[in-house]
């Protein structure tokens, strides 16, 4: 069986428990629309990777849900598996990015139990678009949708 892993997504991961967000009461609501819903992204017109961002009384939080590609073989087309939804945690919006950290420990256990988390952005590049990028491994852009769904 042939896997393909994508650089920034060494992790199977999504929509589990959300993580709690740092409050900060001098962002007000609105603020934080632009960032917030279901972003989704693709590799290669296949699901690649999902993000819920909401509010939660002035808070942000969410999670984030990594996709497997892999095929049988190298001559079948990739398929596309949902892994573990993972939350995310430390999450900080200045009006144009969503920086956030997410564990790497489930990602390919045994060898990454004592991995350190892992840094992620989310650039606003246009209503309901961005673009995503795995800080910690400089991996490459995803182009990511909001669906609100």
């Amino acid at each position: 069986m042939t896997r393909r892993l994508f650089p920034f997504a060494l992790a199977p991961i999504f929509l589990a428990a959300l993580a709690f967000g740092q409050p900060n009461p001098a962002q007000p609501q609105h603020a934080l629309a632009p960032v917030l819903g279901v972003w989704r992204g693709q590799f290669d017109g296949l699901p690649g990777v999902t993000l819920v961002v909401t509010d939660e009384n002035g808070s942000l939080q969410g999670a984030i849900l990594f996709y497997l590609h892999m095929r049988k073989t190298v001559n079948d087309p990739y398929t596309s598996t949902p892994g573990l939804p993972e939350p995310i945690f430390n999450p900080r919006f200045d009006g144009k990015t969503l920086t956030f950290r997410v564990s790497h420990r489930r990602a390919h256990p045994p060898r990454t139990l004592s991995d350190p988390p892992m840094t992620f952005r989310l650039a606003l590049t246009g209503p309901g678009q961005a673009e995503f990028v795995n800080g910690t491994e400089k991996g490459p852009q995803v182009t990511m949708v909001r669906s609100d769904d």
